[in-house]
C-alpha cells in the first residue's frame, strides 16, 4: 500500500514518529500530574466526589496539548536527525545528493497535520473545554456536583439546620455520630442525635433529600421547663437543598471565545476599547503559537547535528529552553497587550520575527555553511566546563584510588 512512498521517507517517518509520541505522552503526563495534586487538594477541601478530578483534568488536556504538540514535534524531529548524524547516516545521505530540504519533506508533512490539530485546539476545543472546567469548579464550590457534608465540622443547611457528622465510612454512604439542630416551621428547636445515618434521594421533590437516621434521640424544646424527649430506631429527616444559581454564560474571559467570536468582537466598532485590546491580544497570541510550528523542523535540524566526533546532547537541552521561553514570552506579551500598554501586533509578532530570524540563521549555518555548527561556540564552552568539573572530582579522590592501587592488597613477595 505504501510502495509509492520512497523508502527514505518511510525511514525518516519511523525515526520521527516514535520519539514524538513519547514526548507527547511525557509532557502531557507531567503537566497533568502537577495539576492533579492541586485538584485533589481542592476537591478534598470542598468535599466533592473524587471522580470530578478526572473530569476536570480531561477538560484541561486541550490547554496542555497546545504546548505539548510543538514541543513533541520539535524533539521528535531533533532526536531523529541526531540519530542520523551520530550514526553517520546523515553524511551518507548528503553524499548521495540528499539535501536537508529533501530530508525535511516528511517532517513538514507531519508539521502541517499537527498545525491543523493545533488550530482546532486553540480556536475551538480549548475555549469550550476551559469554560467546561470553570463550570465544574463553580458547581463544586456550590455543591451542585453532589458535594458531601464536611466531616467533623458544623454545616449550615438552608439557614435552618446545623448538622455535624463525626466520621464517614463506605465512601460517604454511611455516616456515624450525627448531631443536628433544626428549627421547624412553628419556631420550635429540635436537637437530634443518632448513632448513624445515610442520605437518600427523593423522587417527589428533587430539591429535597432525606437523611435517614438510625437509633437516636430527639429533644424538642416546647418552651416549658421540661423538654420533650423521644427515642427512635429509625427517623427520616427531610433536608431542603440550597438554591444554586445558574452558571454564567460562556465568554466572561477572552480565552473562552472561539475563532468567529474573536474575529467579530476584536474588530467591532460597537465594542469598547478595553475589550477590543483583550480580544485582539488573544487572537494574535493563538495565531503566533500556531504559525511558529512552521519553524520547528528548521530549529530541530539546526540543534540536532553535533560537531564532528561529538555525541553531546546539548541541542536537546537548548531546544526545550527555547520553546518554553518563547511560550512564556508570548504569554507575557498577551498580558501587556490586553491591558492596552502596547499594540498586540508588536507585543506578539515582534518576538516572533526575532525568534524566526534566529532559527533561520541557525539553519542556514547548519545546511549551507561547510563545517558550520549553530551550537559550535556553546559546545566548546560546555566541553570546557565538563572537563573542569571532571578534573575537580578527580582531585578529590584518594591518590591510591586515582593510581589504580588497592590499599587493602598486600605487596607481592
Amino acid at each position: 500500500m505504501l510502495n509509492f512512498i520512497p523508502s527514505i521517507d518511510r525511514y525518516i517517518f519511523r525515526l520521527v514518529i516514535v520519539p514524538m509520541m513519547g514526548v507527547f505522552a511525557l509532557a502531557a503526563s507531567l503537566l497533568l500530574l502537577d495539576k492533579m495534586l492541586r485538584l485533589f487538594d481542592f476537591v478534598a477541601v470542598e468535599g466533592g466526589p473524587i471522580g470530578v478530578v478526572f473530569k476536570m483534568l480531561g477538560a484541561l488536556i486541550p490547554e496542555y496539548a497546545s504546548l505539548a504538540i510543538p514541543l513533541g514535534l520539535l524533539l521528535g524531529i531533533l532526536l531523529a536527525f541526531r540519530k542520523l548524524a551520530t550514526s553517520s547516516e546523515l553524511d551518507t545521505m548528503r553524499a548521495v545528493g540528499q539535501s536537508y530540504w529533501r530530508l525535511l519533506r516528511v517532517p513538514y508533512a507531519i508539521t502541517l497535520v499537527l498545525m491543523a490539530v493545533n488550530v482546532a485546539l486553540v480556536f475551538y476545543i480549548q475555549p469550550v473545554s476551559r469554560y467546561y472546567y470553570e463550570q465544574m469548579e463553580y458547581d463544586l464550590r456550590t455543591g451542585a456536583l453532589g458535594a458531601s457534608i464536611k466531616v467533623g465540622e458544623f454545616n449550615t443547611l438552608a439557614d435552618r439546620m446545623a448538622l455535624r457528622v463525626e466520621r464517614s465510612e463506605d465512601n460517604g454512604e454511611r455516616l456515624v455520630g450525627i448531631f443536628a439542630r433544626v428549627a421547624n416551621s412553628r419556631g420550635q428547636v429540635l436537637s437530634i442525635s443518632a448513632r448513624e445515618g445515610a442520605f437518600m434521594a427523593t423522587t417527589d421533590d428533587p430539591d429535597t433529600i432525606i437523611l435517614r437516621l438510625t437509633e437516636g434521640t430527639i429533644v424538642q424544646d416546647t418552651g416549658s421547663e421540661t423538654p420533650r424527649v423521644l427515642s427512635f430506631s429509625r427517623h427520616d429527616l427531610p433536608i431542603d437543598l440550597p438554591a444554586i444559581e445558574a452558571f454564567r454564560a460562556r465568554g466572561d474571559a477572552t480565552r473562552e471565545y472561539i475563532l468567529p467570536e474573536l474575529l467579530r468582537l476584536g474588530w467591532s466598532q460597537s465594542a469598547d476599547a478595553e475589550q477590543r485590546d483583550a480580544v485582539q491580544a488573544t487572537f494574535n497570541y493563538r495565531m503566533v503559537e500556531v504559525v511558529m510550528m512552521l519553524l520547528m523542523p528548521l530549529l530541530a535540524v539546526a540543534l540536532a547535528i553535533p560537531p564532528k566526533r561529538s555525541t553531546s546532547a546539548l541541542g536537546v537541552f537548548v531546544a526545550i529552553i527555547l520553546v518554553v521561553s518563547y511560550h512564556k514570552i508570548n504569554q507575557y506579551g498577551e498580558d501587556i497587550a490586553a491591558l492596552g500598554r502596547i499594540d498586540p501586533v508588536i507585543a506578539l509578532w515582534g518576538p516572533f520575527v526575532l525568534f524566526a530570524a534566529l532559527i533561520l540563521w541557525m539553519y542556514y549555518r547548519t545546511a549551507h555553511v561547510p563545517g558550520g555548527q549553530a551550537l559550535g561556540a556553546l559546545e566548546t564552552v560546555f566541553g570546557k566546563i565538563s572537563k573542569r568539573i571532571g578534573k575537580l572530582f578527580k582531585r578529590r579522590q584518594p591518590a591510591s584510588l586515582v593510581a589504580g592501587d588497592d590499599p587493602d592488597m598486600a605487596p607481592a613477595e
